[in-house]
């Protein structure tokens, strides 16, 4: 009995891409995070984890990256490996030392969410931190003659003046006036 060996062609492959090429790449495809929640306290909307994960790791496996979010020790890591080559990019922080399960619990997963928004740098307004921590703007003031238009605007109806103390800054003669 013979036994033939079937000679394949060997097709040389183009050079392997290392992990911020393949994330290049995918980041090409990624999207805005859809914002799927609101903070109860601050009533701002923004994107929870699963909405973070939901439009990120779809485009992160097709490009053969995984995604990761293990707890070691007292650090939440998110890391991306390249299945192919093994490489890693790793991002984490700290957690704080917290007793109460349930607001570790919240730790780490808001932990998980700014540690990936961080690593893939990806476009999300932090509407439950950010636009907190502003200053409230300043809101402008009137002059005599703007004032006298806003009164004329008021008296002919068009406008009210709870829509003028809500935009600006009144002196108290101003008020006085009203």
């Amino acid at each position: 009995m013979t036994t033939r060996a079937k000679k394949e062609e060997v097709v040389p492959q183009a050079q392997s891409l290392n992990i911020y090429q393949k994330l290049h790449l995918a980041k090409q495809s990624m999207g805005k995070v859809i914002k799927n929640a609101t903070n109860p306290h601050l009533k701002r909307n923004y994107a929870d984890i699963n909405s973070i994960i939901d439009t990120v790791e779809p485009i992160l496996l097709d490009h053969g990256l995984l995604l990761m979010q293990p707890i070691q020790e007292d650090k939440v890591y998110t890391t991306i490996i390249d299945i192919e080559s093994g490489e890693i990019l790793e991002s984490y922080l700290t957690l704080p030392p917290i007793t109460d399960a349930q607001k570790l619990g919240g730790a780490v997963t808001y932990f998980r969410r700014y540690t990936l928004v961080s690593l893939l740098s990806l476009q999300a307004v932090d509407d439950d931190g950010h636009e907190a921590s502003r200053a409230p703007k300043a809101k402008p003031s009137l002059d005599a003659d703007k004032f006298a238009k806003a009164i004329k605007a008021i008296a002919d109806g068009r406008y009210s003046v709870d829509e003028l103390k809500a935009t600006y800054s009144l002196t108290k003669e101003q008020e006085g006036q009203l």
